[in-house]
């Protein structure tokens, strides 16, 4: 039996509502629960350095500054890995390479971050504590996982911006005289910046709000990090670690966590939004930076060029 058309796109547009809906539900539970506690606390003591909940102090200050060092750490090793390979991909690789290094990328997206945290344990922890000293579990070894971790979604994204870029911007570049390579560096990187922002962005929203892995390598410590051998807790971490026997005040503050990266998290997301939509804007056509000039080969002035 066929479905009317309107049947079905009465049945899609409830579906799309639907999730709207989920997503609003979820929102309001998360501030009923935690924002009571913001107001009763105040800003001062939950953003102080203080984390004891036992004790009415539920700062979260240290958590903060843990899950910007792990975030910091991931994106300067995945950033420039993962827009090189990109690169490669997306320009520079043959047809046969690409189609086995493509979905070797995006299958590390589907591994459980638990099987990182394994990994981690079994062979990047001992490689730290024998080499780098320290305990093992750190920010190094959280931003080491993270930045693996992140690889997928700024490769993934990245190919598609840099392949997003017109043919005839590659073409024109080239017919001026310029190689390969500048034509990437000065003609494709540039047109398709936007995209590669977006790719960072979101590169940063999955490292930020991993949790299982973090928990396995990053050591958990509430304390200030004067290293990256030093052991810290991330803002997910806490919420992991503590929730299951978390009650009153405690796990309102928990709740109250979850509103802070909640907020960090649609933040990211609508800055990728508005750089994406921007993207999309007509845009009149631009310059390559490649120049006559800067393709002139310089004169031979040798003994046999009778040049003075």
């Amino acid at each position: 039996m066929r479905l009317p058309d309107k049947v079905v796109e009465k049945a899609l547009l409830m579906l799309a509502f639907s999730s709207i809906a989920i997503l609003l539900l979820i929102t309001l539970f998360i501030f009923r629960e935690g924002a009571p506690l913001l107001a009763k606390v105040g800003p001062g003591n939950f953003f102080s350095t203080e984390w004891r909940p036992g004790e009415g102090q539920f700062g979260i200050a240290l958590m903060i500054v843990g899950t910007a060092a792990v975030t910091l750490g991931a994106l300067l090793l995945g950033v420039p890995f993962g827009l090189a390979c990109a690169i490669v991909l997306a320009e520079l690789a043959p047809d046969r390479m690409r189609l086995v290094l493509k979905p070797a990328i995006e299958l590390l997206a589907g591994i459980p971050s638990v099987v990182y945290g394994f990994i981690g344990i079994v062979v990047l922890l001992p490689g730290i504590r024998i080499h780098l000293g320290g305990p093992g579990a750190s920010a190094l070894a959280g931003a080491i996982i993270l930045g693996i971790m992140i690889l997928p979604t700024i490769v993934g994204i990245s190919i598609d911006a840099l392949n997003a870029v017109p043919r005839s911007y590659r073409e024109g570049s080239l017919a001026l005289g310029a190689t390969q390579w500048q034509t990437i560096r000065r003609v494709v990187i540039p047109a398709a910046r936007s995209g590669l922002v977006v790719a960072v962005i979101l590169g940063v929203g999955r490292a930020v709000g991993e949790t299982m892995a973090v928990i396995m390598v990053a050591g958990n410590a509430v304390k200030m990090p004067h290293s990256p051998l030093d052991p810290v807790r991330t803002l997910t971490a806490n919420i992991a670690l503590e929730m299951g026997y978390a009650s009153g005040d405690h796990r309102a503050a928990l709740f109250a966590t979850g509103i802070l990266l909640f907020v960090i998290i649609m933040a990211l997301n609508g800055v990728a939004t508005l750089v994406r939509t921007r993207r999309k804007r007509p845009a009149p056509r631009p310059q390559a930076e490649v120049t006559a000039a800067d393709l002139v080969v310089a004169p031979d002035n040798g003994p046999d060029s009778g040049a003075p």
